[in-house]
């Protein structure tokens, strides 16, 4: 289920960690709202700024080195693989937007489940593809995409928390030379701090955009290229079951769906 964490990505994971801690404690070293708690011994804040960064480390950790959903070459069963079983082919109605089952040169699988994808980097199909993330140096599929979630929006509070303690730091100086000399460790890391802040902002809400359509980064960039939903209209999805449906069954909902049924409205069976 989990990749070796010594594997593929070492160094982006070593540098993220190294990053998050030298950035926690410059914010500690400093004389900002975060020290001046901890040095009259109110401890509350600081311990909870620690255990939530912390959190975040073991979210990207867990995100980073999970399965995201490869298909194996040698899956045996066809309904696992496919989507559908035979009998459950002849049902499907033969309609414009008929199932044009997918071989995939690159990993020999014969047939493709709706919403994979082959990922060059990661050498695999990945079950409901949404892409291959730098950052994480894996990628978000099926398994991981809703922890990738939680990762952004946890990520996304230690960092605004973490531009608070920044801002409660800066000291007041003549001129604006002395004012640098004084603030220009504290000012790079607000900088820094606030420029991820941005970066991390827009990937979570593009995300839950996304999630409420109950589409993919892929299928959102790519439609026109992808046989089962360049037939469809601008404006139309077949997997979109309504924003709440789409948003609960992401995040509650655990298991493998059969996209083929759900794309045919005949239902979304768990297997």
């Amino acid at each position: 289920m989990f990749k070796n964490v010594f594997g593929s990505g070492f160094l982006v994971r070593t540098a993220h960690v190294i990053l998050t801690w030298v950035i926690t404690l410059i914010l500690f070293l400093h004389d900002t709202e975060l020290r001046k708690q901890e040095e009259s011994g109110q401890l509350v804040q600081p311990v909870l700024f620690v255990l939530l960064v912390l959190l975040s480390v073991l979210l990207y950790f867990a995100v980073s080195l999970m399965d995201p959903g490869f298909i194996l070459s040698d899956d045996q069963d066809l309904q696992f693989t496919l989507g559908v079983t035979e009998e459950q082919q002849d049902m499907i109605p033969h309609t414009t937007k008929s199932l044009r089952q997918r071989r995939c040169g690159h990993c020999l699988l014969q047939q493709q489940p709706m919403r994979s994808k082959h990922c060059q980097t990661c050498q695999h199909c990945v079950r409901r593809y949404d892409h291959h993330c730098p950052w994480i140096e894996n990628c978000v599929g099926e398994r991981n995409h809703r922890w990738f979630v939680l990762y952004l929006a946890v990520q996304l509070l230690v960092l605004l928390w973490a531009l608070h303690i920044a801002w409660t730091g800066f000291r007041h100086a003549p001129g604006w030379q002395l004012w640098l000399r004084s603030n220009g460790m504290l000012l790079t890391v607000a900088a820094l701090v606030a420029l991820l802040s941005l970066i991390v902002l827009l990937l979570l809400g593009s995300h839950v955009y996304l999630v409420s359509l109950n589409t993919t980064t892929w299928e959102f960039m790519s439609r026109h290229r992808i046989s089962y939903l360049k037939h469809c209209g601008a404006d139309e999805n077949p997997f979109d079951r309504g924003t709440f449906d789409n948003l609960w069954c992401f995040f509650c909902v655990w298991g493998t769906v059969v996209w083929e049924q759900v794309y045919f409205r005949e239902g979304s069976d768990q297997v």
